[in-house]
This record gives C-alpha cells, structure tokens and sequence, in this order.
C-alpha cells in the first residue's frame, strides 16, 4: 500500500515562483545549487542530477491523517499517537529520516518515554561508525577534495549512479580553488560494473579500472597494502607472513601473478600513483559495501591512508548518507554523546550498536511501539511488524503494511526549511520552503505528540 488517503487540497498554491542556490535534500552530497521554479505545486529542476529531478518533481498525492484507515484530522491522530506511546513499556524510535529538527525531536520524545532510537540506513553507517570506534581515521570533504586531490580512487561503489554530481562538482568542476593544484587527475574505479562514464573531461588525465568481484575487492587493498608499505606480494614475502589475507590468495604457488582475476603487474602500477599522488583520497560509500564484514574493508583502506601520509598526502571520503542519516548521527552525537542506537530506557543515555538496533529488536520480539519517521523518500517505508506502529511519513510512501496511525508530513527542503548534515559530515546546509504544500513538519508534529503525552 501507499501512505495516502484522497482529501482537498486547501491551501494549494498558486502562481510562479523561482528559487535559486536550493538545496537538494535527496542524497548526502546536498548540492547547494539548485534552481526551482514552482508552478503552482509542480517544481521543474535545473542543474539537479536525475535522482534530485525524481524527487523533487515527484507527484505529491493528496493525503490526510488516518487511524486505524479511517480519516481524521491532525489533531486526533496526534491524540491517539500519543495514546499509543504513553501505553508504550519499551517505545521504539526508527526511520529518522529528516531534518536536524526531526532527529532534535525525536530524540527528546524518546529522552521522555525511555526508547530507544535508530535510523533506517544505520546498518551502512556503521560500516563506518566500527573503524571510527576502532582505530580512528584520516579523512577529507567535499571541498578538500574538489580543490586539492590529483587521485580519486573508487573503491566499491558505483558512486556516479548513487550521487550522480560527485564526479562534475568534485572530480571534474572548471574551476577549483587553487588551480596550480587542480590540475589533470587520475581516477582509479576498484569493482566490476562501476561506472566509470562521468569520469571525463579536460580535467582527467587516465582512467584505470581492476575490475574485481565486490567480496574479492580486500583482496586487492590487501596487495595495495603491501606494496605501498614496501614489501613483495610474493608468497614467500614477509608481508604474506603478517597478512592471512594475503596468504589465502596466494596458497603456495610461489608468485602472484594475479590477485583476485587482476594482474599483480596491474596492481603494483596503481599502488604505485598511489605513492606518487600529491593529494590522492579513497571513496567509498558505506551502503554499497555489501561484502561481508564491510567494516573490516574500510578499515583497510584507512590503513593504506595512514601509510601513504608518511610519504605524501592522502585521505578517505566516505559518501552515502541519503535519508538524512548525517543529520540523524551527528544530532545523537551533539545530544548524547554517542552515535544511532541508543536507548533512554535507564533514565540516561545507553549505547550498545547490537542491542539498540531496532531492526534486530523487531526481529526479536523487543519493543512494544514503533514510531517511523520517513519524510524525505518513498522507499524506506515501515518495515514489517506486529507491534502498533505510528508512522510520520511523506504522501506516497511505500509501506508493508497499513501503520495503526499515519500522519503526512512536509520534506525538508521543499514543504519547510530546515538544516541538514552533509555526508561529509562538516556543515549542515540550510534548507528552503519551496511552498509546495502546507504539509507540517515531522519536527513539529513530534512536538505535539510529545506535548500531547
């Protein structure tokens, strides 16, 4: 089923509008670029790569409060919202997808009631979150990376059909910062099946592919590894020695003359511009790393980071970050001191990335309520469960099943302002009122249920 229910459309706007310097709220780049003219309730998008065009010019179908699938207004579904948290003995908080306000009220909702709180997308997040933790990192921006790098490498990710300006704004723009130092650029693809097509221009000096099965790719930053840290990748080499990685896939024949279907010759040139790089960064992004023990993938390539800045300049740029997940981890982080999943069950903060995931707690029967905020897409709908669920959700979300009450509600960015957190995690863009509707933001909406608590 979809999040509607047939209704008026009062308040519906009217006549032509242009807004300039927009800010996309669709995917973790945030391009602050956009120019939207709004007809009526109808946006046309210029400068916007076809997943922000989608969204923004996605139909918006009337919708109106429902409990239990009957209509009624906003002010009897935040009363039987409230009703259902309040009878709540372990409320759970998921989805967040939204705006800093949103991941703001939710989790003082949840501080209220002892839930606990988690985003849809953190199971990617935490790919990274686990090396974080760990070992630490050296990582870039956007804007680092646009002005200063000579060495993209694309590690896994087929970053132009996720965040399809990455390669216009920050692999190839016209202009840099410093253009003594933003010159040709070589751009590495690690993965078959990437794109590699955005990667042209004046700007790109050679493109080079390995092309390797997605769960074979730590076999090829294993030998990287090794080389950029000086040692043979041999059987026989001490590296092999240190590395169960390395040994696997050489067995015992003596010589690598290839490394998961790639030429050690091959390997051992791109380690090499690995070297040479004056400034080279390593992206990826965290959901498409969907090999097993992912985390211990990205904790690979920091290594390889941290070698190459004894000799040179070299960092990480981690994408992703759709859904407003930036938002929602680095609000739990300013509020609480930890990252997603935690839970306010004991009176006080509570961290643990297994016990607080909500998708394990559903699966497991933990949790007696579900409150779902989805406001930016249609594809991250209420998952499947038997506990009363309150979903906030944009008109037209995709949903498994009919929640006990929805309320539509506003995307940031078009329907409210707002700010969001960009995927490189250093600034939070303000987000523009288009007036496409006169749909309520998940934020204030949140405010009233916990008002009505």
């Amino acid at each position: 089923m979809t999040a509607q229910a047939e209704g008026d459309r009062s308040g519906e706007p009217t006549g032509t509008h242009i807004y300039n310097n927009v800010t996309c709220p669709f995917c973790g780049l945030l391009c602050d670029d956009l120019q939207i003219t709004r007809t009526g309730s109808l946006l046309k998008v210029n400068n916007g790569c076809p997943r922000a065009t989608a969204g923004f010019q996605r139909p918006l179908p009337a919708a109106k409060p429902l409990i239990r699938g009957s209509e009624a207004s906003l002010e009897e579904a935040v009363k039987a919202a409230a009703e259902i948290v309040r009878g709540a003995k372990l409320p759970l908080y998921g989805g967040m997808a939204g705006d800093v306000a949103n991941a703001r009220a939710m989790l003082s909702i949840a501080d209220r009631t002892g839930g606990v709180v988690d985003h849809a997308l953190s199971e990617g997040q935490y790919r990274n979150f686990r090396v974080v933790q760990t070992s630490g990192w050296i990582m870039s921006t956007l804007t680092e990376a646009r002005n200063r790098a000579d060495l993209f490498v694309i590690v896994g990710s087929d970053i132009h059909k996720l965040h399809g300006r990455f390669f216009d704004r920050i692999v190839t723009p016209d202009e840099t910062m410093f253009e003594s130092l933003g010159g040709k650029r070589t751009v590495i693809f690690i993965g078959e099946g990437l794109d590699t097509s955005a990667a042209t221009g004046p700007r790109v000096k050679e493109v080079i592919t390995l092309p390797t099965a997605k769960d074979r790719i730590p076999e090829v930053l294993a030998a990287i590894s090794a080389i950029v840290r000086g040692h043979p990748i041999s059987s026989g080499g001490e590296e092999v020695k240190r590395n169960s990685l390395l040994a696997s896939f050489l067995g015992s024949s003596g010589n690598a003359d290839e490394v998961a279907g790639i030429k050690r010759a091959d390997i051992e040139k791109v380690a090499e511009k690995f070297k040479a790089a004056n400034y080279g960064v390593l992206v990826w992004s965290p959901p498409a790393l969907s090999m097993p023990e992912a985390d211990l993938t990205v904790h690979m390539m920091t290594e390889i980071v941290r070698e190459l800045n004894t000799t040179t300049r070299f960092a990480g740029l981690s994408l992703g970050g759709n859904e407003g997940a930036p938002s929602a981890a680095s609000t739990c982080t300013w509020q609480t001191g930890y990252p997603l999943r935690v839970s306010f069950a004991s009176g006080a903060p509570e961290y643990d990335a297994n016990r607080y995931n909500i998708a394990r707690m559903l699966t497991d029967g933990e949790g007696d309520m579900l409150m779902w905020v989805a406001s930016i897409g249609t594809d991250i709908g209420l998952p499947q469960t038997a506990v009363p669920t309150v979903v906030l959700g944009t008109p037209g979300l995709r949903l498994a099943q009919p929640p006990t009450v929805y309320i539509p509600v506003g995307t940031p960015g078009i329907d409210h302002t707002g700010q969001m957190v960009r995927c490189d995690n250093v600034v939070s863009l303000p987000m523009q009122n288009l007036g496409r509707s006169q749909l309520p933001s998940s934020a204030d909406v949140l405010a009233a249920i916990e008002a009505a608590l």
